[in-house]
């Protein structure tokens, strides 16, 4: 659990580009689909080099195959996991500062628990009480400095990302129950394929990419500048290739429910490295004795997690 943990922490700094860089590019006027398009261009580029790299073109051709055999699958949880969840992520860069988009986007914690209910999986009420705890300590991180705050950030800003924050979780997940064969109305795709953290987001990017599609011939923006190019290429390297792939590589070795939950949990640490980076670009956040409180109880949880696993896993041997 603590490896898994230490994952999903690591994830989260690298996820936390995101919000930082997008807020960068909607003030330098670039439009929000191209920050959104242009990263999954990019992490088609990074992967295609990585998986060459790994597997040489013959792993290309069976990433092909598998995602031709299952493409309805693939568009589907590609759509929704990558297209829909960051599609209203870059959307609500253009109306709110990347504390705000962070801020929100911690829901994700709660919003996993609802997934996996959906899914039918059930865990102690302990692991709500948790991830309340984590949730509340972000929501401190972000109100002390509500001062900035005002109605049009909440709507335009903070609605958007709260319905990503289920988008997310539901596409990765549909991945997790294909794999395992854990529901009858997922398709079971056996395949060592999916062992390997780095295809997975390949298949996954490849189904979103019909989305991206239509998206860009409805809205038609004019052409992005070279520093929106450069910027949603550092997006990609690090938010979608690197991110990504550590958080689908440390969900795909969790064996329980608990340990899932865990995991998605460690995305509210994606805050406190959007605070740091946000106060390094912009020099417009500080850290004050809310702010604090808020980061313990993130600490709080995330130790409650590990210890709670710990307990359950001593009793079981």
């Amino acid at each position: 659990m603590f490896k898994l943990i230490l994952l999903g922490i690591l994830s989260g700094g690298f996820f936390s580009t995101t919000f930082v860089l997008n807020e960068l590019m909607s003030v330098e006027g670039g439009h929000w689909l191209y920050s959104a398009t242009l990263r999954y261009f990019f992490m088609i580029v990074f992967l295609v080099i990585i998986l060459i790299f790994q597997g040489g073109f013959k792993r290309l051709v069976e990433i092909y195959k598998l995602f031709i055999d299952n493409y309805i699958f693939w568009m589907i949880s590609g759509t929704i996991g990558f297209g829909f969840f960051y599609a209203l992520i870059c959307f609500a860069a253009d109306f709110s500062p990347s504390w705000v988009i962070a801020a929100s986007w911690q829901f994700t914690v709660v919003a996993t628990l609802f997934v996996l209910l959906l899914f039918g999986k059930s865990f102690p009420k302990k692991i709500w009480a948790f991830s309340f705890i984590i949730f509340v300590g972000v929501c401190l991180v972000n109100l002390s400095h509500i001062d900035k705050f005002d109605l049009s950030s909440l709507i335009y800003g903070g609605i958007p990302v709260l319905i990503a924050s289920f988008c997310y979780p539901f596409g990765n997940q549909l991945v997790w129950e294909s794999q395992n064969n854990a529901h009858k109305f997922v398709p079971h795709i056996k395949s060592d394929l999916l062992k390997n953290a780095f295809n997975k987001v390949m298949l996954l990017t490849l189904g979103s990419i019909p989305f991206w599609i239509i998206l860009l011939l409805i809205i038609q923006p004019e052409a992005p500048s070279q520093s929106q190019v450069l910027n949603s290429a550092l997006v990609a390297l690090f938010s979608g290739v690197l991110a990504t792939t550590i958080f689908l590589y440390a969900r795909g070795l969790a064996k329980h429910t608990n340990e899932l939950a865990a995991i998605d949990a460690t995305q509210a640490s994606e805050v406190i490295f959007t605070i740091i980076g946000g106060f390094i670009l912009f020099g417009t956040i500080s850290i004050n004795e809310i702010s604090l409180f808020g980061l313990v109880l993130i600490i709080l949880g995330l130790f409650l997690f590990i210890r709670y696993q710990n307990k359950t896993e001593e009793k079981c041997k």
